[in-house]
């Protein structure tokens, strides 16, 4: 049952997480595209692309903890302190995601719509903007390196008998 539980769980992680990094890195930069032409319906459709992938990725990545638990109890090392720190860091992975990213690539979003239907005068300010999407940026980096923690948590797992 433990190389079921750890290829699903290694499977989630590729699946769910994998798509969720690629897409919120490409996203501030596809951001910064679409606010420099704003009726580009291109640029918009493709922030808005991105934005969904993250959002569906990021509800499927709820497995991956799932399925790391089940993998941790069969294993018996949910005690460990490597996979402690694991769990905490994925925490944090999940908490940047879904309190910094999502909501700054939403508002982004709805500013981005509400500046394509108005002419530029009406359009977000650009230093404004460029901050938001530096801000955003500099989220996803949080994430993604966190999640390359855990990825080297996983695979070093000092302390353990296997690990490198």
């Amino acid at each position: 049952m433990t190389k079921l539980f750890l290829s699903l769980h290694v499977l989630a992680v590729i699946v769910a997480i994998g798509p969720v990094t690629v897409a919120a890195s490409m996203f501030a930069p596809a951001l910064r595209r679409a606010q420099a032409d704003p009726s580009s319906e291109r640029d918009l459709a493709n922030v808005a692309l991105l934005h969904r992938i993250c959002r569906v990725y990021a509800g499927v990545g709820i497995a991956v903890p799932m399925f790391g638990f089940a993998t941790a109890g069969s294993l018996g090392v949910l005690g460990s302190g490597w996979l402690v720190a694991s769990i905490v860091l994925t925490g944090a992975a999940a908490a940047v995601l879904v309190l910094l990213v999502l909501p700054a690539q939403d508002r982004a979003l709805s500013d981005l719509t509400a500046a394509a239907g108005v002419s530029d005068a009406g359009a977000t300010a650009p230093g404004i903007a460029t901050r938001a999407a530096g801000r955003l940026a500099m989220h996803t980096g949080i994430f993604n390196l966190l999640w390359a923690t855990v990825t080297v948590l996983m695979i070093v797992r000092p302390g353990s008998t296997t690990g490198a």
